[in-house]
Parts: C-alpha cells; structure tokens; sequence
C-alpha cells in the first residue's frame, strides 16, 4: 500500500460505496461529501461544507452532524495510518461550543493513537470556520477489511 497515493485510495474506496456514502461520497446528493483528503502533521485532514440543511438551531451545526462528520474522519484515519478499514465500536463525542454560522467549510482532523490488533484507538477534531476547536472525539473501531484487499477486488 505505501506506493499507493491518497487519492488512489481514496478514489478507490469510494468506489467501493458506488460513490454514494453518506459522509464522503460525491455522488449523494443529501452527504456530507467530505473531500480534501491530507497527511498533514501526522494528522488525517479533510474538510466538508456545512450546508444550511445541516443546521441545529437558527445556524449552528446540528451536533448529529458534527459527530458523523468526526466519525467519518477517523475511519479515514484508520485508511490512511493504518490501510485498514474500520467500524465504529464505541465513539465518544465531547463538545467545545457551538459550530456557527452554517455555510463554511469546516476543517476535520484525525489520528490513530493506539493499534493492538484488529482494534484501533483514535481521536479527531472539528474546527470550526475561525480556525478553533469546537468539537472533539475519540473511540474504538474495529478493523473489517485490509485496504489493499478492497482495492484488489476492485481492479479485478
């Protein structure tokens, strides 16, 4: 898997989902779409566009969305630390403050802090659009699949 690039893998996961996962697939209309896959500082970052649709109240983001964004960011944490994809088994979501206005781009980072087999320890933020942390996350996730073997049977 190390000579593959991010967006190999990236490109080849998504159309593992036929592009249609709710969280970072392109395709669905009503997703997240996450996008803008990265290593940087050691960190897994992408970012979303917190669409008015996704709001809470008057215009924050609804913390449902704020967590499945978080829990997005860390399956791919797993993808690209680790090259294993991942299922939540426990996620714990800590809220800083509200994530205002809707309508910005929000950045989302992640890392695998612990691995002891097929169980992986990771946490991740959501900061909002002036550059501050404003939701956080850590969990358990559980590996199903090597990346490299989804990959294969894509090509195949």
């Amino acid at each position: 898997m190390a000579d593959s690039s991010i967006s190999e893998i990236v490109d080849a996961l998504r159309a593992h989902t036929g592009n249609a996962c709710f969280a970072c697939g392109p395709s669905n209309p009503i997703g997240l779409r996450v996008d803008g896959f990265s290593l940087r500082d050691g960190d897994v970052v992408a970012t979303f566009l917190a669409r008015s649709e996704y709001r809470g109240t008057e215009r924050s983001l609804h913390g449902g969305v704020a967590a499945t964004a978080l829990d997005e960011i860390l399956v791919w944490a797993g993808i690209l630390q680790e090259y294993v994809l991942t299922v939540t088994a426990k996620m714990e979501v800590r809220y800083h403050r509200p994530v205002e206005p809707t309508e910005n781009r929000l950045e989302l980072r992640a890392r695998v802090t612990e691995r002891r087999g097929r169980r992986l320890t990771m946490s991740g933020e959501l900061i909002g659009a002036d550059g501050a942390k404003a939701v956080s996350a850590k969990g358990l996730y559980l590996v199903s699949h090597p990346v490299a073997e989804l990959i294969e049977a894509l090509r195949a």
